[in-house]
């Protein structure tokens, strides 16, 4: 692991007790040219509003459902997404249902402050907290209140206390320092000031609980007011809920390197380049079956076969009985035009012949 041999430090005063030490390592600094491409790329990129309304609606279902899941909720994706649309999931306890919605208020609380423009105050952390934890487990979370009690992070498989955070005494004035170094100008870049956010308020575990979601869902309104909201497209708790071990070991890192953030920035930086990497060969993607359905409409293809068409893109590949399905059409119609479009050479059919249940119809990109 290189590094650029530059010790940075907040360009804050030093009366301030909050002052996070880190290095720009050549790991970071890829990570955000990466980023910043996927930024560049998604602010040129010609995009329809639908489909970026639709995106953004099913990054708020991951990002809910993921941040919650990493607490310990035991909802399925399927679970979550029809909980957020409003409906009754037999089974499912009431507390993971009330965290899911919980998160979704607490997002509309952060959008509607990047409307205002207004400074991050400890107030507006603290009802980011309220929100995320009102009605839970009989309110014992003490929602939008500091702790007043000395808690622990466990283990919860060995039992192992792995952190004991600072006694509760300590935390007002934390939290004042932490906000007070927030509102100032670092000229440090907004990504890095959002993975200092989080680790910084996990490690300062100002509440009872819900420390971890409300540290997430504050990095996020930091990425978001400074620019960096990538079109709100992107869901950072789906790559740290991917492998639990290794954001727990990135966050504890600081902590055995004498509170040198440098390898949890590395993770953080990581983790959101992969994430906007995803997002943009998802847009790319998009963006490539736009032109192709353009094509086939303006070499006069009808609306039914550019609508087959346009799943099989979407799709990547898929049978006569699952376009049946799925485009609720004719099987007959269906094989008329998979015939028609295969002429076309828009599309392939792969299998050994018209009775074979496995063959299927791919696009040819």
């Amino acid at each position: 692991m290189g590094t650029t041999g530059l010790q940075l430090s907040a360009d804050v005063s030093q009366k301030m007790s909050f002052t996070p030490q880190f290095e720009i390592t050549n790991s970071i600094t890829a990570e955000l040219t990466r980023i910043e491409r996927a930024r560049g790329f998604l602010d040129a990129a010609k995009l329809s509003e639908d489909w970026i309304a639709g995106m953004q609606k099913r990054a708020l279902v991951l990002e809910a459902h993921y941040t919650t899941h990493i607490e310990g909720t035991q909802l399925t994706l399927e679970q979550s997404e029809r909980i957020l649309a409003g409906q009754k999931v037999r089974g499912a306890r009431p507390d993971d249902a009330q965290e899911l919605l919980n998160y979704k208020k607490a997002f509309e609380l952060v959008s509607g402050y990047l409307e205002s423009g207004e400074p991050i105050t400890e107030a507006l952390i603290r009802q980011i907290h309220k929100r995320l934890v009102q009605s839970v487990r009989g309110n014992k979370a003490s929602p939008g209140e500091y702790r007043k009690i000395q808690n622990y992070i466990v283990n919860l498989r060995t039992g192992e206390k792995t952190y004991t955070p600072p006694p509760p005494l300590e935390v007002p004035q934390m939290m004042t320092d932490f906000v007070s170094w927030l509102r100032k100008d670092t000229q440090i870049h907004p990504v890095i000031v959002a993975g200092i956010a989080q680790f910084q308020l996990v490690h300062i575990h100002p509440f009872v609980d819900g420390n971890g979601r409300s540290a997430r869902l504050l990095s996020t309104l930091c990425l978001y007011r400074t620019g960096y909201d990538f079109k709100r497209l992107f869901t950072i708790s789906e790559y740290y809920d991917r492998d639990r071990p290794a954001y727990y070991k990135a966050l504890q890192s600081v902590r055995e390197r004498g509170m040198n953030m440098t390898g949890w920035l590395e993770y953080f930086t990581e983790g959101l380049g992969a994430q906007m990497r995803d997002v943009q060969m998802t847009a790319e993607h998009v963006m490539r079956k736009d032109v192709i359905l353009a094509k086939a409409r303006k070499n006069g293809l009808k609306e039914r076969p550019v609508a087959i068409l346009g799943y099989l893109l979407t799709a990547g590949k898929a049978t006569v009985a699952q376009c049946e399905e799925e485009l609720k059409m004719n099987r007959r119609t269906l094989q008329r035009d998979f015939k028609l479009l295969v002429e076309k050479g828009l599309v392939r059919e792969v299998g050994t012949g018209p009775t074979d249940p496995t063959k299927y119809y791919q696009p040819l990109l």
